[in-house]
């Protein structure tokens, strides 16, 4: 079914099938400086989606990310990754390691992936996120497809103080997104994503705070071996 497709390709997108082939590419996205500036800045972003046994590889979570992984039932997967994570206002850009649950179903047509991930930032003081993600397929009409996704992410007080100077700790933020893709032949696809992000709980509060809610647009082409 075509439809996964969509689900599999830019940050930030989601994985909603196991099939066997990779994507390789590249795209642009435009986003905040970190969620809750003003300043829109510019990045040029991987497409990259790799499946081995355990070994795997991805951009199709939210975040640029590669571990192993295993399949515990049909379906239903676990694994540990190292992750690539994004600068603060005052907290550079660094990596996280750490372990994350997946279950792809479907409810009737529609194809369903679910994700539990947790990250801690291999710089202790920068403290650790969690995140739960859902994606659905929605749509497919020859070529085109898209589908929508969902996510909250909670962050621990080191977090919090980390990149937002504030105690406390819980919800972070949460977003809703859509994607939508394009195939112009079996190799080479199109694809867009577009997030809004909104701050929660004590992070809504800080200083560091222009703008409580954050967009993201990126878009980009692969190709499917």
């Amino acid at each position: 079914m075509r439809l996964w497709l969509i689900c599999l390709l830019l940050a930030p997108a989601a994985a909603v099938a196991q099939e066997d082939y990779t994507l390789i590419g590249a795209g642009v996205r435009t986003r905040p400086d970190f969620d809750g500036a003003k300043k829109q800045v510019v990045d040029i972003i991987p497409v990259l989606r790799y499946y081995g046994k355990p070994l795997f590889a991805r951009t199709t979570q939210g975040i640029l990310e590669g571990g192993a992984r295993a399949e515990l039932s049909p379906g239903l997967a676990a694994g540990l990754q190292l992750a690539y994570e994004g600068a603060g206002k005052t907290v550079d850009a660094g990596a996280s390691i750490g372990a994350h649950l997946e279950w792809d179903t479907k409810l009737g047509p529609a194809p369903i992936n679910l994700l539990a991930r947790l990250r801690q930032n291999v710089n202790s003081d920068r403290g650790a996120q969690a995140d739960l993600r859902a994606t659905v397929g929605v749509y497919e009409n020859g070529p085109v497809q898209a589908g929508v996704f969902t996510q909250a992410t909670w962050a621990n007080a080191k977090s919090m103080r980390a990149y937002y100077d504030v105690s406390g700790s819980g919800l972070l933020y949460v977003s809703l997104g859509a994607l939508a893709s394009y195939d112009f032949s079996r190799k080479w696809v199109l694809v867009t994503s577009a997030e809004a992000r909104r701050l929660q709980g004590d992070a809504k509060d800080s200083a560091f705070v222009e703008k409580r809610s954050a967009y993201y647009l990126s878009a980009g082409i692969a190709y499917r071996f």
